[in-house]
C-alpha cells in the first residue's frame, strides 16, 4: 500500500504546489478527520471558521479503509489533521508520509481514560497480508461520553492553536458542546438505569463497546475483537453461544459497519431475536437515524434499552 500511494501521491503533488493552503485562501481553516466521527467533532468545535474534509465516511470502516488519491490531496492542502489514534487508522501513517504533508497531526485521543485491549492488539491487511499490530489499547474511546469531552478540548486546543483570531469562537462552541454531552451523559445513565440489572447484557459484532459498558453498566458479548479486521472461527462463536446462555444476553445486535450475517447466525443459533442496529464506528447518513455523534449515542442508548427490555 505504502508503494501504490507514493505513487498515487507522486501524480499529485505538481498540482498541490500550485493550491494554495485553504486557510490563505478563504480564511477558514481546512481541517481533514480520520473519521465521521471526530468530523463531527470538528463541526461542532470550528463551525463557520473551518472546511472539513472527512476521510472515512458515514456507515463506513476505519479499521479496513483503503486510501484514495484524493485523500494524499486533502492532507497536503491541510492546515490540521485530525486522528483518533490508538491504531484505529492502520493507514492512516502510510497516507500521511505519501502526502508529504507540514500540518499538525492532533490525536484526539490523548489524556483520555483510555482503555487496554485484552487481545494485545489486532490484524491490519496492507497488500492483501495479514500484519499483526500490537497495540496495547482499545481505540473506541468515543463511547465514552466523558472521553468525548477530551475530544472536543483537544480539538479546540489545536484550532486555537492554529487561528488565534478565531479562538474565542472556538472557545464558545466547545463550551456549548461540552454542556450538550453533560446533558447527554446523564440521559445515557438514565435510560441504562431503567433496564433491569440482570437484564444488562447484550451481543455485537465486534467488541467495540467496552467503553460504553465501562461507563454505563451494560456487558457486551462479541465474537470479535476490537477489530473488525479479526475473524471470528467456529470455536469463537461456540465458546460466545456458550457465554450468552451463561450470562443469559437479552439482544443480539448489528452493527452499521459490518454484515450482519454473523450476528445472524449467532441469534439464530442462541435463539434469541436480532434487536437493531448499533452505530459504533461510523455515523449514518445525514438521512439516517445517526447523523451526529449525540445522535448516534441516544440512537444505540434507546435500541439497547427497548431491544433488552421486550426480549
Amino acid at each position: 500500500m505504502m508503494k501504490t500511494l507514493t505513487t498515487l501521491f507522486t501524480s499529485l503533488i505538481v498540482t498541490a504546489a500550485f493550491c494554495a493552503p485553504a486557510h490563505a485562501e478563504d480564511e477558514k481553516l481546512a481541517v481533514v478527520a480520520s473519521f465521521s466521527i471526530i468530523g463531527d467533532f470538528a463541526e461542532q468545535v470550528g463551525g463557520d471558521r473551518i472546511t472539513l474534509r472527512t476521510l472515512v465516511g458515514p456507515d463506513s470502516d476505519a479499521h479496513v479503509y483503503e486510501p484514495r488519491p484524493a485523500d494524499a490531496m486533502a492532507l497536503a492542502r491541510a492546515d490540521i489533521i485530525l486522528v483518533n489514534g490508538l491504531q484505529l487508522e492502520g493507514f492512516m501513517d502510510r497516507l500521511i508520509e505519501a502526502s508529504q504533508t507540514d500540518a499538525p497531526i492532533t490525536t484526539v485521543t490523548d489524556d483520555a481514560d483510555i482503555l487496554n485491549d485484552p487481545n494485545g492488539g489486532h490484524y491490519h491487511y496492507i497488500d492483501g497480508k495479514a500484519i499483526f499490530h500490537a497495540a496495547p489499547n482499545d481505540p473506541h474511546a468515543w463511547q465514552s461520553v466523558a472521553n468525548a469531552k477530551v475530544y472536543v478540548e483537544n480539538i479546540e486546543q489545536a484550532f486555537c492553536a492554529a487561528d488565534a483570531e478565531g479562538c474565542p469562537t472556538y472557545q464558545a462552541n466547545a463550551e456549548a458542546y461540552l454542556d450538550d454531552l453533560t446533558a447527554l451523559d446523564a440521559e445515557v445513565r438514565a435510560t441504562v438505569d431503567a433496564i433491569p440489572e440482570d437484564r444488562r447484557v447484550a451481543v455485537v459484532a465486534h467488541n467495540a463497546f467496552r467503553y460504553f459498558e465501562r461507563d454505563y453498566g451494560i456487558t457486551f458479548l462479541s465474537p470479535q475483537g476490537v477489530s473488525t479486521e479479526s475473524e471470528a472461527s467456529a470455536a469463537d462463536v461456540a465458546s460466545l453461544i456458550r457465554e450468552i446462555r451463561e450470562k443469559r444476553a437479552a439482544a443480539v445486535f448489528a452493527e452499521n459497519i459490518s454484515d450482519a450475517r454473523l450476528v445472524e447466525q449467532i441469534a439464530s443459533e442462541a435463539g434469541l431475536e436480532l434487536g437493531g442496529t448499533l452505530y459504533s464506528d461510523a455515523l449514518s447518513s445525514a438521512d439516517g437515524p445517526a447523523p451526529s455523534y449525540i445522535d448516534m449515542m441516544h440512537y444505540n442508548v434507546e435500541t439497547l434499552a427497548t431491544a433488552i427490555n421486550n426480549g
